[in-house]
């Protein structure tokens, strides 16, 4: 089904990222009650920010927030795409999530996205998360150029590139 992974097979995907009071670790459908509950707490903030078409998670059921679980953490064993959870430390609570998929668009190698939780400092959280996810995959992964629609390119822009 898939022809290529997103990283070379001898690069070892890491497991995770410590930043202190959270932890980014692979998402998977065992994360469906937290995770369902902050994207249903956060919908009104993450509309429209991994598609600007789209009105996800509007109307997203648990069922379906489950299969999109268990669809990411497929992706993520057979090498294809990784999201990852941003978790409490503790484990308790689901803080948003980050996303790194292939890219058809040229000169990009793979694409990005991440959100926050809503609520207090939610603007502030996602300033810090953006900047510890940016500088993770600099450092640690094998990209030589990672887009983020939606953010450093308008949805605009980005939707007028031609795939390669």
């Amino acid at each position: 089904m898939y022809n290529r992974e997103l990283v070379p097979a001898a690069f070892k995907v890491p497991s995770g990222l410590d930043c202190g009071s959270y932890r980014l670790r692979m998402l998977s459908m065992d994360d469906v009650d937290k995770d369902y509950e902050a994207v249903m707490a956060s919908r009104d903030r993450i509309r429209g920010l991994l598609d600007p078409g789209s009105a996800w998670p509007d109307g997203l059921t648990k069922r379906e927030d489950m299969v999109d679980l268990a669809w990411h953490e497929r992706e993520f064993t057979i090498r294809h795409s990784f999201a990852y959870t941003a978790m409490t430390s503790d484990e308790s609570q689901c803080l948003g999530c980050v996303y790194i998929f292939p890219s058809k668009m040229p000169g990009y190698d793979a694409a990005a996205f991440y959100w926050v939780r809503a609520g207090d400092n939610a603007e502030q959280r996602d300033a810090k998360l953006g900047a510890r996810f940016r500088a993770w995959l600099a450092s640690e992964w094998p990209f030589k150029s990672v887009a983020f629609p939606g953010r450093d390119i308008p949805w605009t822009e980005w939707k007028t590139l031609k795939p390669s």
